[in-house]
Parts: structure tokens; C-alpha cells; sequence
């Protein structure tokens, strides 16, 4: 039976915990005596109770994060009720800021903030001698690279053939975006390149084939992401598929050569576009130069086979929906495949929060922390992109509809066109979000080209033909798993 026992709930399966990883490998010699269990919170509380219970673990220690605060609160508040005198530790970026305004901080015995990757195995330490520290809250010194165990040989079997593999070869960020808790993790520190890079062949060489890197600014160090690209170019095998999250505006051209030899399907670019306002940028000390955006973006989809997936913030302090829908507009015409409409968060410690009172932010209490209203959105406003979000999923995120939204979004604004379309399919559907079968989804969009958007029948069923077409066999699945991911635990 293991006296540690690090565990967290997933938002999904496919979900590695790579915090949990970085855990284990960093516990030393205590590592034999821990374990890891991982949940997801598609379970129910009562069932993961019992599961960590059957371990008979002295301690415990839990990955909080936005996604599964609220579940994780129940399950430690049933484990302190049963086996008090068990001792539960929390960490992860949920509970590095505001531990005090937080039950499941207080629930716990020990909360450890920032990354723990070497401040957990310490505490673990202390406790197993039977020492107590005196602070129930404990800060972690920002560990550098080269103390660090890197965890990769933690990937089980398992883990290879049913699971993304979450790696990373740097931490922090240079830049100040004031909704983003990376923003206050600086300076950015780079993992020694030679030893992640003998790891990343050890997971090719077990068979891995999807690598998600959680750089936040993957493309900064052109150095280092030129030699990481050249690495997985070099051992491309159809199936390879390499995420990176990247500066959407810094893309030159030594970057440029490489990526175009990628075949298609093989590279995904995550890129933050978040808005396309100048004067709301600045507010929240965002820097991006338009202009290379737009050329890059475009670069991308002329002349690479690159999927790129590029994000959109509905909420920010002072954007309205007519400057967001102007955005929105400017991104769709740079023709990025995935554009991820997404609703302001308020996370714990980021610095947004200074912009309340002077904007009207109003945020729900309750996790994620989406923004409700502002001074320039109303709550109506806000509600009405929430759905314009989830259909776009639907439709244009799908990869199902590629050519039926091409000819839906055939007007001045595709913005204000799939705004209505949202509405009227809000009403169709009686209020319905989930649930919407791919046919129903195909008939109203049949029924809205012909009778609202008067597109032909011919046209209209020309359009339906052509995405009915089976896809490239050599392509891999586009990846939906876009998690909030960080190595805090």
C-alpha cells in the first residue's frame, strides 16, 4: 500500500495528469512509496472516495485546478469526514492565489503554492519523519530546469495508446496579458534541450504519437523551437501529431522553411489572438502587431498544411459586440480552421481584476468564473455568445460542415450572419445547446440557407454533397482537447 498518494480529477481521460507526473519523479526515494491515482470528473464523488480510501495512504495530495475545483472540494471534504487524521495536501494554480477566500484550502491540512515539483516532496518528507511544519500554507521556490527530474518515463502503456502526451520545454512568460496567470509566472525558463529531446525520442521510440507542448510561448526561443521542430520533422511517421502553442505574430522566415515541409495534418498551432482591438489590448497590456498577424496566419494556410486553431475572448473590459464581431470578422478572413470563441474567465491572481470597478466586470462566484456582464456587454450579450460559441463548435469547429459554413459566412459579416443563425437555431431547437444530433444540426442548416440566407437549393445541396466526402485517411483526427493545461500541481 503506498504511504503518497498524488492525485487529481481530469476534465477528461485523455487527460494525462502531467502535473502529477512531475510529482512522482521528483519524490527522490520517497518515490516507491507513492502512487498515482487519476479521476475525472465525469465521476461520481462518492465512487472516488472509495477509491482513495482503499489506498490507505498517510497522505494525499491533490491536483486543484479550474476545471475540477469544485468536485475535488467535496471529495476532501468526505475523506476528512471519514479518515480525519489522514493528511491532505492541495497545490496546483487554483489554489496558489486567494488561499485564504477558499473552503478547500481550508478543508486541507497543507496547501502548497506555485510549482511543487520539489516543495511536495519536501513537505512529504518532513511529514513521513513525523515532523508537522507550523504554516499550514507553503510557498515553493520557482525551481529552475536543471534541478528537476523530467517525468516522461511515467507514461505508462496505457497512457501511450490512449492519451495526448503533455510535454514541455519551457515555463513562463514574457508578456503581461492581464487575464493570464502566465503573466506572473516569469522569467521563462527553458529545459536543458538535449535531455528533453533524448526523452521525446524515448516516447517515439514506445510508440507515442500525439505530443501536446504546454510552452506558453513555444516559438520564443527561435533557437530552441527551430531544433525541436527539426527533431520531430526528421522522425515524422504518418500518425505524428505535434501541438504547439505559439506568438501568433513572430514567425520568421528560418520558421517558416521548416514548417512547410510538415505534411499535412501533422502540426497544430494554438494562437492567441484573444482580440483584435487596439484600445482593449492595450488596456489589458496585450501586445500583437496586426499586421504580421495577418500575414502569418495567412502564410499558414496558403502554403502549409498546418491546422491552426486560433482563440477569441468574449468579455474583455470595454469590447463590445460590435468591436468583438469586427474582430471576429478580421480572424475569419485570415482563414484559420478552428476559431475558439471563448467567455472571459476571471482566474484566481490574474491581474484583470483591476479593471471591475472602472468596467463593470461581474463575474460568477462559481468555478470557471466566467464573466457575467460589463459595462459594455450585457448579461444578454454575454448569454447569446455563450450559445454562438457552442454552435460554432457545432458547425464550424466540427470539421462536418467545412463547405456548408464557407457558403453560410458568404456575406459582409460572417459575425452578424452566424449571430442570427445562433438565435434562430436557439429557437428552433427549443433552447437547446446539447443534444443537437448531427441530422437535426443538417437539416436546420439546410433550412436556414434556403429560407433565411436565400442560397439556393442547387447550391445548397451542392455544399452538403461535397462534405460528405470521406477524409484523408493519412490525416489524424483533429484534436478537441484544449483543457486550460499547466504544470503547477
Amino acid at each position: 500500500m503506498p504511504e503518497i498518494v498524488l492525485a487529481t480529477l481530469n476534465a477528461k481521460y485523455v487527460h494525462a495528469a502531467f502535473g502529477l507526473r512531475y510529482l512522482m519523479a521528483n519524490l527522490g526515494d520517497l518515490q516507491p512509496r507513492a502512487a498515482i491515482r487519476e479521476f475525472d470528473i465525469n465521476q461520481r464523488v462518492i465512487d472516488i472516495v472509495e477509491a482513495v480510501l482503499a489506498e490507505n495512504a498517510t497522505i494525499v495530495g491533490f491536483g486543484v485546478y479550474i476545471w475540477n475545483v469544485e468536485l475535488t472540494t467535496k471529495v476532501i471534504a468526505d475523506l476528512k469526514r471519514l479518515r480525519p487524521k489522514m493528511t491532505i495536501v492541495v497545490g496546483g494554480p487554483e489554489v496558489s492565489f486567494e488561499t485564504d477566500q477558499q473552503e478547500i484550502c481550508g478543508l486541507a491540512d497543507y496547501v502548497v503554492r506555485g510549482e511543487a515539483d520539489l516543495a511536495f516532496a519536501k513537505l512529504c518528507e518532513t511529514l513521513l519523519a513525523g515532523r508537522r511544519p507550523l504554516m499550514g500554507v507553503i510557498d515553493a521556490e520557482l525551481p529552475e530546469f536543471t534541478q528537476l527530474a523530467l517525468p516522461y518515463a511515467l507514461y505508462d502503456e496505457q497512457d501511450l495508446k490512449h492519451r495526448v502526451m503533455y510535454v514541455e520545454a519551457s515555463r513562463g512568460c514574457p508578456f503581461k496579458c492581464e487575464f493570464c496567470l502566465s503573466s506572473l509566472d516569469v522569467p521563462v525558463r527553458n529545459a536543458p534541450l538535449d535531455g528533453f529531446l533524448e526523452d521525446m525520442q524515448r516516447l517515439l521510440d514506445r510508440g507515442a504519437k500525439q505530443f501536446k507542448f504546454v510552452d506558453r510561448t513555444f516559438n520564443l526561443n527561435l533557437t530552441i523551437s527551430r531544433r525541436i521542430l527539426e527533431f520531430f520533422l526528421e522522425r515524422y511517421t504518418p500518425g505524428l501529431f505535434v501541438h504547439f502553442e505559439m506568438i501568433p505574430d513572430r514567425l520568421p522566415e528560418a520558421l517558416r522553411a521548416i514548417i512547410a515541409k510538415f505534411p499535412a495534418g501533422a502540426l497544430q498551432f494554438e494562437v492567441g489572438i484573444q482580440s483584435l482591438n487596439p484600445e482593449v489590448e492595450s488596456r489589458i497590456s496585450r501586445r500583437q502587431d496586426h499586421d504580421r498577424l495577418a500575414d502569418n496566419l495567412t502564410w499558414l494556410r496558403d502554403n502549409t498544411g498546418v491546422h491552426v486553431h486560433a482563440d477569441l475572448i468574449v468579455g474583455l473590459p470595454g469590447e463590445d459586440l460590435v468591436s468583438f464581431g469586427r474582430g471576429f470578422d478580421r480572424l475569419y478572413a485570415w482563414r484559420p480552421q478552428e476559431i475558439q470563441v471563448g467567455i472571459l474567465k476571471r482566474l484566481r491572481g490574474a491581474p484583470i481584476v483591476r479593471h471591475d470597478a472602472d468596467w463593470g466586470m461581474v463575474y460568477s462566484p462559481h468555478a470557471p468564473y466566467e464573466i457575467l456582464q460589463t459595462a459594455h456587454a450585457s448579461f444578454e450579450d454575454i448569454t447569446a455568445m455563450r450559445r454562438f460559441s457552442r454552435y460554432w463548435d457545432l458547425v464550424a469547429n466540427s470539421g462536418n460542415f467545412n463547405r456548408v459554413t464557407q457558403l453560410l459566412l458568404d456575406c459582409p459579416s460572417p459575425f452578424e450572419r452566424f449571430f442570427a443563425f445562433s438565435a434562430w437555431l436557439y429557437e428552433r431547437t427549443g433552447h437547446r445547446t446539447h443534444g443537437i444530433g448531427r441530422g437535426d444540426l443538417t437539416e436546420a442548416l439546410r433550412s436556414y440557407l434556403i429560407d433565411n440566407a436565400q442560397v439556393s437549393v442547387e447550391r445548397t445541396d451542392a455544399a452538403f454533397k461535397e462534405d460528405q466526402r470521406p477524409r484523408r485517411k493519412d490525416l489524424p483526427k483533429r484534436q478537441a482537447q484544449h483543457a486550460e493545461i499547466s504544470t503547477l500541481v
